[in-house]
């Protein structure tokens, strides 16, 4: 069997074992074939020995079917493994070109919204299940009520979402309205719209840099910072994905010499903890610092 053949047969079989019911119809223009097609795949799952249930006009594969319990385990993991393996990937350097083909294997094999489930909990879980859905269907929604970051400014947000940071934190989203892609907060969504209207800017969606101290932006600063045994258990604690950017400068100090999108998040960190940090090189943090304390002592 040719590779593109065995591909779209086991694209068949995921949509036909999930969650959610499809017709012919909807099975064929999901995967982008004939209705022909589609039934002949159905025929040759039926030769194999799969067991083939309809209920109305929606076609189902039987998952207690000779053989698919065989195949399941080969990919199947519990949630505490997919989600141990989905914070290892996550962990990967984003310079990585594995990272995506890891993270695209672990998804293809696991229901997404389930490993949200595990992570995400509260008011925020049916927000996070609505976005996951939009991404798997390249579909625009609507974030109703999110407040704004800067200035607290609370209105609807038309986008395109695409992928998730860290635990369903953020999501990229192409922003309709400034043409961009933007970094939202899940926390601060109000609720998620699903819209009919299917992705029309894919070729400009791109995830853009987000530092160790998950600020995200176009620019990059370098910093380095000497740290104390205290500030550098909690920036590994807070911020683990630090840790790749820390070498140890022995008797009890360590170096963090890492890139940031801006001063910010590294600066909030640095003026909690300034009798254990010293700023080895960065005027600009330094100045941020400055200001900030002058700002904030008045």
């Amino acid at each position: 069997m040719d590779q593109p053949k065995l591909e779209r047969l086991l694209r068949l079989m995921k949509l036909l074992t999930a969650n959610t019911t499809y017709n012919v119809d909807q099975l064929a223009e999901r995967l982008d074939m004939s209705r022909r097609t589609v039934y002949r795949y159905i025929d040759t799952f039926r030769e194999a020995g799969f067991v083939i249930k309809k209920s109305g006009d929606c076609i189902r594969l039987d998952k207690e079917s000779p053989h698919f319990r065989d195949i399941s385990q080969l990919v199947h993991f519990t949630e505490e493994e997919a989600l141990i393996l989905k914070n290892a990937i996550e962990n990967i350097d984003d310079t990585n070109l594995l990272k995506q083909n890891l993270k695209r294997k672990l998804y293809s094999v696991y229901d997404n919204k389930t490993l949200a489930d595990t992570v995400v909990r509260g008011k925020n879980a049916p927000n996070i299940r609505r976005l996951i859905e939009a991404i798997e269907e390249q579909r625009q929604v609507t974030l109703h009520g999110y407040q704004s970051g800067h200035g607290g400014e609370v209105r609807d947000r038309r986008v395109e979402p695409f992928a998730f940071t860290t635990n369903y934190v953020q999501v990229w989203c192409y922003d309709l309205e400034s043409r961009s892609n933007k970094l939202f907060k899940t926390a601060r969504i109000g609720s998620v719209e699903p819209s009919g209207t299917p992705w029309e800017h894919e070729s400009e969606h791109e995830e853009g840099f987000i530092d160790v101290f998950r600020m995200h932006g176009g620019e990059r600063h370098r910093i380095r910072l000497e740290l104390g045994l205290l500030a550098c258990n909690l920036l590994c604690e807070e911020y683990p994905l630090a840790e790749r950017d820390i070498r140890p400068l022995g008797r009890g100090r360590w170096i963090l010499d890492t890139e940031v999108a801006g001063m910010a998040g590294v600066g909030r960190f640095v003026v909690g903890l300034l009798d254990d940090i010293r700023i080895v090189e960065s005027p600009e943090l330094t100045d941020y610092i400055r200001n900030y304390i002058a700002q904030n002592l008045k």
